[in-house]
């Protein structure tokens, strides 16, 4: 992986709010990768640590595949935008959900 320039530089906000956004969406799928685990011999705190470090890796390769593909299409502040109300969205979306569910 080349050193981070000038021109990566300036994707790393979009990056990481697209990573922010997908991390819940993508780590919830990561049930084949917990199912492989719990039958292996770790640790149970391992287990965790390796199932953390699996989905926020999917979550930066996916939110750097996103940001890249959107600033192209739209131009890199598009893309950050964008990357910003989906993670606001999604924060709203968890705190609402879970209104409901205690009953406010």
């Amino acid at each position: 992986m080349p050193p981070l320039g000038p021109d990566w530089i300036a994707l790393l906000p979009g990056i990481s709010l697209w990573a922010l956004a997908l991390y819940l969406p993508l780590s919830l799928p990561l049930s084949r990768l917990e199912q492989a685990l719990a039958a292996g011999s770790l640790d149970g705190t391992l287990q965790q640590v390796l199932l953390v470090v699996a989905s926020l890796g999917l979550a930066l390769a996916v939110g750097t595949l996103t940001d890249l593909a959107l600033g192209w299409a739209l131009g890199p502040g598009w893309a950050s935008s964008l990357g910003l109300m989906a993670a606001g969205w999604g924060l709203f979306t968890a705190l609402a959900s879970r209104a409901r569910d205690s009953g406010e």
